[in-house]
């Protein structure tokens, strides 16, 4: 047992910086894939110029002139001086900045003054939502969307209304009139 114990402890002795040897507290990233450190992953803060690509970030990523990408955020996105994020399977927390693209599932917040996204499991706020999948609740001066609980702004269009649209204009291939003013539900 004693011998099991041993190999176990230093099997993880042994893996344990190979393990963290792919992930950083700080990073700084830009063009033409470059991270400093070189890792794939981010357990900290990372700062994107220009366009900076990394597999993971857990905690604060701020993009600054560009775009920061990742497959998965955990954390916020903060896109300073005409920053943008990019994030392809899955965010969670919230994105802060001018424009950000989500191509994965989001659980939180998308705040910006153009986002683009696909399934959304809380709230895009912006000028102008668009989403390719299910969003939550959009608060916008124009929201489209595949399919959505709550939309509120000037112009609202969804294939698929689960809740109730308020805006100027109103649209749902499901809703109560196709298109209608200031309120519009699911038949």
């Amino acid at each position: 047992m004693k011998k099991m114990i041993s190999a176990l402890a230093v099997a993880a002795a042994v893996a344990s910086p190979m393990a963290l040897a792919d992930s950083s507290p700080v990073m700084f990233s830009t063009l033409n894939g470059f991270n400093a450190p070189d890792a794939n992953a981010v357990g900290g803060v990372r700062l994107a110029v220009l366009h900076g690509q990394v597999n993971e970030v857990k905690g604060v990523d701020f993009s600054v002139l560009g775009m920061s990408e990742t497959q998965r955020t955990t954390g916020v996105n903060f896109g300073l001086f005409f920053g943008a994020s990019k994030v392809t399977q899955e965010m969670k927390g919230a994105s802060l900045g001018i424009f950000n693209w989500n191509t994965g599932k989001t659980t939180g917040v998308n705040l910006a003054a153009v986002n683009v996204t696909n399934d959304v499991k809380g709230l895009n706020w912006s000028a102008v939502n668009y989403s390719e999948g299910y969003t939550m609740a959009d608060i916008g001066l124009a929201s489209f969307s595949n399919k959505s609980n709550f939309q509120f702004g000037f112009f609202n269009k969804t294939k698929t209304i689960d809740g109730v649209q308020i805006g100027l204009i109103n649209c749902a291939d499901n809703g109560f009139f196709k298109c209608f003013p200031i309120i519009n539900f699911a038949k």
